[in-house]
């Protein structure tokens, strides 16, 4: 079964309830509170300053093998919390991911490349921009994208995503410049 991923992007109150994640807003009442099972969890994101997560919760999460992203004002990942004691199946991932081969790896960059260019150009056609270049792009990607086909497609589409607003990419620049 495929794991879900919560993000919590809202102030919110996350504690576990009979095996459950619960989660309240306090702040805003007009959000109703939600409740997801544990054991359906691959991995939390919390990307607010003002949320509270309960100790229990953490090691029910922790006990499920289920990952804990914390995220830093600027929604950038900060921390990474994985359970110490997880069962061998997560060591025995780990170490094929690091003994993969050279080639594996830059064929599955390549993958990963094509997917966010085409995922990009279908963004810019929902709002109304020629994607011609973003699928030749795509189209262009080698294995480990030697050429940086990624860079090319991505200044296209931060020229473009914005519209009239210039983009230059500032981390702590004015908005949108400091989105990414």
């Amino acid at each position: 079964m495929i794991k879900r991923t919560l993000y919590f992007g809202s102030p919110c109150m996350i504690h576990k309830k009979d095996m459950q994640l619960l989660v309240e807003f306090p702040i805003n009442e007009e959000k109703a509170s939600s409740a997801i099972p544990i054991e359906d969890i691959g991995l939390v994101v919390l990307d607010n300053q003002q949320i509270m997560i309960s100790n229990a919760l953490i090691m029910a999460l922790n006990e499920n093998n289920a990952a804990i992203l914390a995220c830093d004002p600027s929604h950038l990942p900060y921390g990474l919390m994985l359970p110490m004691f997880s069962h061998h199946t997560f060591t025995e991932k780990l170490y094929y991911q690091l003994e993969a081969s050279v080639p594996l790896k830059k064929n599955l960059w390549q993958q990963t490349v094509v997917s966010k260019v085409e995922n990009q150009a279908l963004l810019l056609s929902k709002v109304n921009v020629k994607t011609e270049k973003m699928e030749f792009y795509a189209r262009q990607v080698k294995s480990g994208d030697p050429e940086n086909v990624e860079g090319r497609a991505a200044a296209y589409y931060w020229d473009n995503i914005f519209g009239e607003h210039s983009f230059i990419r500032h981390r702590y620049g004015e908005p949108p410049n400091n989105l990414i």
